[in-house]
């Protein structure tokens, strides 16, 4: 008992004694939170507080410049901040994800941390805060409400880049592989069943498109999160904050984050709405079901590759089976189809965070953060694992592809504008029921010779507009 009591030291709050680690950065209020949320084990990202941090250093400078803080405090404060950034005492930040709403926990979690750091800078004992107070001075001008929503804002803002550089890989990876496929034929598939022909590298463009697509989407939905709030303190009208410090916040983070934010005009409404966060999810919920859409084609295009369609080849990355040798399975679409499965689910939970603000503070912040940054760190880094180790290592079957339209009945669609919709499809069924290729009846039955044939099926023909004028048309015999 003796020996615990050497290593603990008792911090007061509101609340009464709380006895903390003699060696922890962090406080009473953290001490409190850990004990109360023992929920998942999970912390928050890096980058989360990383971004609280950032607002810390750059209300330390403000409220210097505003007159409110000494220089040595400011400077105190502003040295750990940079210490965190650079890495120092991540072990300190210990509170669940799932914690008190608007975020107070890890926001507190935060100022215990720079406090007592800070503190010892200036020759202060832990838990001393004194001359440095984690709400009188690391807090100054702030409250929960507004710092958690720009830390936020920030935090998105500075991991989407690694999003869009491998989104813009995926798309130029793409455009290769049309242009690798582009002389070859295969069988179009509409409702899972034959239709006309298609280039190979055809349906890649449209994969390369749908993935532009939805980046362009992203980044114009990520514009609006530009726009913070701080300075709102705790409902929006900036009380125990000067005039100028919103402006002049703005301009700080600026700086320090190199991002182009600017004020959001309405400070009340900075903090009650979080529909920015919601739009962005929403965007890469879309983004989420492209992927998944994309693989499953791949996944059936790949299938067998006896029994299957075969007519592209993945990598082969481990063994398929715990029981079949030499099985070999689609493993990365597959992860990568999960992944986004939960990406859906994350956006679904930011959904209802959003919905469930009132008044002047939706206090369901914390979720909205875990689940928008997961979202963003799980498809970066699951797009990634799939450029590298499926994509770009496709190739195609030309030989299947080949077989498979030789096979089908789809090239009979260029026989109506000639023969007419219910004449092309008794070809079609006498065909099937004698069993004879399509190309081969139409000679046998004497509906057209061979040269013509050769022309109506030509394969620069057959996967592009191919109407002429009622002057060029090819007559049929019969």
């Amino acid at each position: 008992m003796m020996g615990e009591m050497k290593t603990m030291r008792d911090e007061k709050d509101s609340l009464g004694t709380v006895a903390v680690p003699k060696y922890a950065y962090y406080g009473a209020q953290t001490v409190r939170a850990q004990e109360n949320f023992l929920i998942s084990g999970i912390t928050s990202h890096d980058e989360y507080i990383q971004s609280i941090v950032v607002i810390k250093k750059a209300a330390a400078r403000v409220n210097h410049t505003l007159g409110f803080l000494p220089l040595k405090f400011s400077q105190a404060i502003e040295t750990v901040c940079d210490e965190i950034r650079d890495g120092k005492f991540s072990d300190q930040f210990i509170v669940d994800v799932y914690q008190a709403g608007a975020g107070t926990s890890i926001h507190m979690n935060v100022n215990e941390v720079i406090a007592n750091r800070a503190n010892e800078l200036l020759d202060s004992p832990k838990g001393s805060y004194s001359p440095l107070h984690p709400n009188d001075h690391i807090n100054m001008a702030q409250s929960t409400n507004d710092v958690i929503p720009t830390a936020i804002r920030i935090a998105v803002l500075t991991i989407l880049p690694k999003l869009f550089r491998i989104l813009i890989l995926l798309e130029k990876e793409f455009i290769r592989k049309e242009r690798d496929f582009h002389s070859i034929l295969k069988p179009g598939r509409t409702h899972l069943q034959d239709a006309v022909p298609i280039l190979l590298g055809q349906e890649f463009s449209a994969y390369g498109v749908a993935i532009q697509k939805d980046r362009k989407r992203i980044n114009k939905s990520s514009e609006k999160l530009l726009a913070i709030g701080i300075g709102g303190t705790a409902v929006g009208t900036g009380i125990n904050s000067h005039p100028r410090f919103h402006r002049l916040m703005v301009t700080e983070l600026q700086t320090l984050t190199k991002l182009p934010l600017r004020s959001n005009k309405n400070l009340f409404e900075s903090m009650q709405n979080a529909a920015d966060f919601l739009e962005l999810s929403s965007s890469l919920r879309i983004l989420a079901q492209t992927c998944i859409r994309i693989g499953n084609d791949l996944r059936l295009l790949s299938s067998g590759p006896k029994a299957g369609l075969s007519e592209i080849r993945l990598p082969e990355v481990q063994p398929g089976s715990s029981i079949m040798p030499g099985k070999v399975n689609p493993s990365i679409i597959e992860m990568l189809t999960m992944v986004c499965f939960q990406v859906i689910g994350m956006d679904l939970s930011i959904l209802l965070a959003s919905q469930a603000g009132q008044l002047e503070l939706n206090v369901m912040y914390p979720l909205i953060a875990y689940n928008l940054l997961e979202q963003i760190r799980l498809l970066t880094s699951a797009l990634t694992s799939f450029q590298e180790n499926c994509l770009k290592g496709i190739t195609a079957n030309p030989r299947v592809c080949a077989a498979a339209l030789s096979s089908s009945h789809s090239l009979a669609t260029l026989l109506t504008p000639l023969f007419g919709f219910d004449k092309t499809a008794k070809i079609v069924k006498d065909s099937y029921v004698k069993n004879i290729p399509l190309e081969r009846i139409l000679v046998e039955e004497k509906y057209m010779e061979k040269v013509q044939i050769n022309k109506i099926f030509h394969p620069l023909r057959i996967t592009k507009p191919n109407r002429s004028s009622m002057k060029e048309k090819i007559y049929p015999k019969k």
